[in-house]
């Protein structure tokens, strides 16, 4: 795999966030993607978004597995954790990570090879425990590394570069993120900058599972008519739910809607979750509705993106296994290896 590192050289005049950074600093490699890939675009937005949230890059850690997908982290955030796992186990390695570090931010990017097919129950797994986590699935509809077969996304009867028909039911990970406990759900596309960055910092600052499915054509193999999942089909069909801001503490509430047209959902952290919402009938914090709603658009033939489903007090694993807040790597062997007689003790409480 080809890497080309970037020039440290930049204008002196770049401007900078509360923490003194540029957006260079959140940077990383060049990519070697294809030029005009939809991932490309989605790199630039985890960038914007940590510039924005003004986070330490080294409080970052980020995970992958095998994947035109998974070379991203590579190209962003150059100055955080990074681990690249195999194929479809990036879930498993994060959620061990998180148990053993709970103050590093965890993001997970993976494909919908990568998420949908080989590491299908990896994915469900971390979900529903509820680790803390953002995971984004770039998800293309196609194998790209392997020239363009049909990935467990694509929509049934969409078409192949080569004219093939898809003749089997696409997997929805919206629609298993919502049934398997996510507290925070969002889709978007790689074209939509403006919708996918306010999505990615209100992922950030969520404390829980948050997934986001990002429909990201793939240039080479599934960007051309009769495909689903291409640049032209994705802005004809797509179905904004709602527009969001993201807003901290630290940032004036300058906006001015009229009443009815937005809805505040406050996060655990204190963060503002300003939703300004497209369909009034629409409510982002009931989990049903958002299933229903799902698919009756599908039905439609309408890609539903936006903010889906939010639990504005979630729980997420450490909470329910009541581990110690402290690193594993911060504690003594006094701690982690308490003796016969605190070992009686507890097999004791099991009998």
């Amino acid at each position: 795999m080809s890497f080309l590192p970037k020039p440290k050289l930049h204008h002196p005049n770049l401007p900078t966030n509360a923490l003194g950074y540029t957006r260079r600093d959140y940077e990383g490699a060049i990519s070697t993607l294809c030029a005009g890939c939809g991932h490309d675009s989605i790199s630039a937005a985890i960038i914007q978004a940590c510039f924005e949230l003004d986070i330490e890059p080294h409080r970052v850690a980020k995970m992958s597995g095998i994947g035109c997908s998974s070379k991203t982290p590579d190209y962003f955030l150059g100055a955080s954790h990074g681990f690249n796992s195999v194929h479809g186990r990036m879930p498993s390695v994060l959620t061990g990570a998180n148990l053993a570090n709970r103050e590093l931010l965890y993001l997970g990017v993976s494909g919908d090879g990568d998420s949908a097919s080989i590491g299908f129950g990896q994915f469900a797994h971390s979900i529903r425990r509820g680790v803390n986590m953002t995971y984004i699935v770039e998800n293309n509809g196609v194998y790209g590394l392997t020239k363009g077969q049909f990935s467990a996304t694509s929509d049934k009867g969409s078409k192949a570069k080569k004219g093939t028909v898809n003749t089997d039911e696409a997997i929805d990970l919206i629609g298993i993120a919502l049934q398997l406990g996510a507290t925070y759900v969002a889709r978007s596309f790689s074209g939509d900058k403006d919708q996918l960055v306010p999505l990615i910092k209100g992922a950030m600052r969520h404390d829980g599972p948050a997934f986001i499915d990002c429909i990201s054509p793939c240039v080479a193999f599934n960007n051309h008519e009769g495909s689903t999942k291409s640049y032209d089909f994705v802005r004809e069909h797509n179905e904004a739910m709602n527009r969001l801001d993201v807003i901290t503490g630290r940032q004036p509430i300058t906006a001015d809607y009229a009443p009815g047209e937005v809805r505040e959902v406050e996060q655990h952290d204190g963060s503002i979750l300003r939703l300004r919402k497209l369909h009034a009938e629409y409510d982002p914090t009931d989990r049903v509705a958002a299933m229903h709603h799902l698919h009756e658009r599908k039905a439609a033939g309408e890609i539903v993106t936006g903010l889906l489903f939010i639990d504005p007090d979630p729980q997420d694993l450490h909470a329910n296994l009541k581990t110690v807040a402290r690193p594993l790597n911060r504690l003594g062997d006094a701690v982690l290896v308490p003796g016969a007689a605190a070992l009686e003790a507890l097999n004791a409480s099991l009998r």
